[in-house]
This record gives C-alpha cells, sequence and structure tokens, in this order.
C-alpha cells in the first residue's frame, strides 16, 4: 500500500516536471530565448515563508549544507528536479519480481 503510494507521488513528480518543460519550452518558442524556471523561484512564487523557514532551519544544523547542495539545487531548472525526484520514487518503490518456483510464506 505505501510502495502505490510513493509510486503514484513519484508518478505526479515526473508529470509535473513534464508540465514544466513544455511550459518552458512554449516560454522559448514565444520569446526566442532560453530561460528556465528555477526550482527556487518556483518555490519562492508557491510560498516564500516557508522557503526562508527552511533555509533558517538547514543554516542552524548544518550551515555547509545550504552553501554547497541546497542553493545548488535551488539554482537547477524545475523540470530537473521534479523529474529525478520522481524516477527515483519511481525506481525505488517499483514491484518486487515474482519470485519462480520459490514459495513466500
Amino acid at each position: 500500500m505505501i510502495r502505490g503510494f510513493f509510486r503514484l507521488i513519484g508518478l505526479l513528480l515526473l508529470a509535473g516536471g513534464f508540465i514544466f518543460m513544455v511550459y518552458d519550452g512554449a516560454r522559448w518558442v514565444a520569446d526566442q530565448t532560453l530561460r528556465f524556471t528555477r526550482f527556487g523561484q518556483f518555490w519562492n512564487d508557491i510560498n516564500q515563508a516557508s522557503q526562508s523557514a527552511f533555509r533558517i532551519w538547514v543554516e542552524a544544523k548544518a550551515p555547509w549544507l545550504w552553501t554547497s547542495v541546497i542553493r545548488l539545487l535551488l539554482d537547477q531548472p524545475v523540470f530537473a528536479v521534479l523529474g529525478i525526484l520522481g524516477i527515483l520514487l519511481m525506481i525505488l518503490f517499483r514491484p518486487r519480481k515474482p519470485l519462480i518456483g520459490y514459495s513466500r510464506d
């Protein structure tokens, strides 16, 4: 049950990544300039208070983590972050292969 739920979340994240790829592609066709929507900008547009609260929490726990890992993640395009996270969830929670010739008791 939990495996199916996480696979659903992974599929929704993958679909969201595809939607942002189409959005950025349509903006490229309209403006003739290639600009990707950054993950940090997207998160800031959704809820600015949660991003700043998360930054304060991370800097209190491990300041090196914010400067080296999370800022790098926030500078990536939204479609890449959502797509990779969705693929990881779908791979990690894939159904087990059936055992041939063995019983599961």
